[in-house]
């Protein structure tokens, strides 16, 4: 691209950008992909007026997470590549878009000092808004973030171009490699050799892993009368099924796997994997969660059936939402936000054990039980598109109490989903249904369906006496 186009690209950037700060339309919209990346990062709460991102590892704790990275051995691979842009500044984060490592033009270094494009600084776009490493884990695909596409101003000086790392085991992003630099000197086709980085880091995490797993199976071909099934860490199955019954891969609970038919297992540890033996164990209780509506909330686990605090009740939502477990920093962020910390979180999770015993897991924390749950079961009425079971299972809004940053979005997201199904799909029992909820009660447009109903319908003369009220 010429300089006079990327100045017109500029001018329409800056126009849109001032028009999306002040929460007016905007003009002309940049590309969709920033578009939906402002939109997200504008929900999130960014100021496109703050000046860094935030420090969430310091020097203290850095050292332990680069140790234990994955990417960790994959560096010198990372480094030889992006070798050709060392006027640049090379990152690589972790999944969660913090700075793990960078290296590059001492200079470029010292002015990204200023903005936290630095070690232990977080680039998610829940923390800094649109840029290019948290757009590319957002959206699980490279990208090229240019100038005044970012939506925090103090990085209109800047362009990147990030790619996540998806690692072949897990199926989970890891990482994010970017290649940070000044708007005008970073080249947009820069994401491509990015890509193909990350591409590259990909195939080698994949022969590792495919190694390892060789190993593991003629450990497992030297037993004798090879018992159970080969599973790997991550529970991929390996070996010892050949008929192919149980899939790619089994979920874990603790040291049990739930089978297809809804028996449970038990799991051997086996030279860095497992063994599922084949004598099954009684089928885990199930945690049944109560949270729709304006009661307290409630869980039943076995014999215990009690009400939750809210705190509590926020912790197990969350978890249920996020079935492949979240850190205490991540969980402590979805609680509390910006200001959360991960010590109040253990405390809090510490009390929720000894209710559920070992039906919470920890590294990460995670629910390691069947899960029940109101708003989950309201979630797959709306993805079957079935409002009658829809009106009878949404009986309000989700822990209506609750200020989760998290929550406040799923809250209102089921709400907003709902309502639209039930006002395109519903009949007028089930907008009756609808209109029992506390945000239902008053709202105008389903009344006004209602209201419509024969004056001899007893639910019409109520809409239109809530109508006139």
């Amino acid at each position: 691209m010429s300089y006079a186009h990327l100045d017109a690209y500029s001018r329409l950037l800056r126009g849109a950008h001032e028009a999306a700060a002040t929460g007016r339309a905007w003009p002309q919209p940049p590309r969709r992909l920033i578009t939906a990346s402002w939109q997200r990062s504008l929900e999130a709460g960014i100021d496109p007026e703050s000046k860094s991102a935030p420090l969430v590892y310091d020097a203290s704790l850095i050292g332990d997470m680069r140790r234990a990275h994955p990417l960790r051995p994959l560096l010198p691979l990372i480094n030889q590549t992006l070798s050709s842009l060392a006027d640049e500044v090379m990152i690589v984060t972790d999944g969660d878009g913090r700075v793990l490592w960078r290296r590059g033009d001492h200079a470029v270094m010292r002015r990204a000092d200023h903005i936290g494009l630095s070690d232990g600084h977080q680039w998610a776009e829940r923390s800094v808004g649109t840029n290019g490493i948290g757009t590319a884990l957002a959206d699980r695909r490279p990208v090229h973030v240019y100038s005044e596409e970012h939506l925090l101003r103090v990085l209109h000086i800047w362009s990147c171009s990030a790619a996540p790392i998806t690692d072949p085991d897990s199926g989970a992003i890891i990482g994010c490699v970017d290649v940070s630099g000044t708007s005008r000197n970073l080249h947009p086709a820069t994401v491509a050799l990015v890509a193909a980085t990350a591409k590259l880091a990909e195939t080698q995490l994949a022969l590792r892993m495919h190694e390892r797993d060789e190993r593991l199976r003629r450990r497992y071909e030297s037993l004798r009368g090879r018992p159970g099934i080969l599973l790997s860490a991550t529970g991929r199955v390996l070996s010892g099924d050949p008929a192919g019954d149980l899939g790619e891969r089994l979920r874990f609970t603790g040291r049990r796997v739930i089978l297809a038919d809804g028996s449970v297992a038990p799991l051997e540890p086996f030279a860095g994997g497992f063994l599922l033996l084949p004598t099954p164990s009684t089928t885990p209780a199930t945690l049944a969660l109560t949270f729709l509506g304006d009661g307290p909330p409630r869980a039943t686990f076995g014999e215990l059936d009690r009400p939750l605090s809210l705190r509590h009740a926020e912790i197990l939502a969350l978890l249920a939402l996020h079935p492949h477990g979240l850190t205490a920093e991540q969980l402590s962020f979805h609680v509390y936000g910006d200001e959360g910390n991960p010590v109040t979180i253990r405390a809090e999770i510490h009390r929720l054990r000894a209710q559920l015993g070992d039906a919470i897991a920890a590294k990460p924390y995670r629910l390691t039980c069947p899960v029940e749950a109101d708003f989950l079961e309201v979630r797959r009425h709306l993805s079957a598109n079935d409002p009658r079971a829809l009106a009878r299972a949404y009986t309000g809004p989700l822990l209506l109490r609750s200020e989760s940053p998290e929550l406040r979005r799923e809250r209102d997201e089921l709400e907003a989903q709902v309502r639209a199904c039930l006002l395109r799909h519903g009949s007028p029992d089930e907008l009756w249904a609808y209109a029992q909820t506390c945000n239902g009660r008053d709202d105008y447009e389903v009344l006004e369906r209602l209201a419509d109903l024969p004056p001899t319908d007893p639910r019409s003369a109520a809409a239109r006496s809530r109508l006139c009220a």
